[in-house]
């Protein structure tokens, strides 16, 4: 069981960084290439409100990793 677990956190924690990774990565590009298109500003807050939003997701996905393994220490 303790296997599976960590191998579910593993996974949690795979996803979190595949997260914050392709996040910053379209949030660059999005601000590289919205200025080359003549893109609006209010595009631009829209794209950095999206980057938030996942950044946020990342961040309660952590914190319920976290929260697993302190309860797992704890017993």
């Amino acid at each position: 069981m303790n296997e599976q677990r960590d191998k579910a956190l593993a996974r949690k924690g795979q996803t979190v960084a595949l997260v914050i990774a392709g996040t910053m990565l379209f949030w660059l590009a999005a601000n590289w290439v919205g200025p080359a298109l003549g893109l609006p500003g209010r595009y631009a807050l829209l794209i950095d409100f999206a980057a938030l939003a996942a950044l946020f997701w990342a961040l309660v996905l952590t914190y319920q990793i976290w929260q697993v393994r302190r309860s797992a220490d704890d017993r």
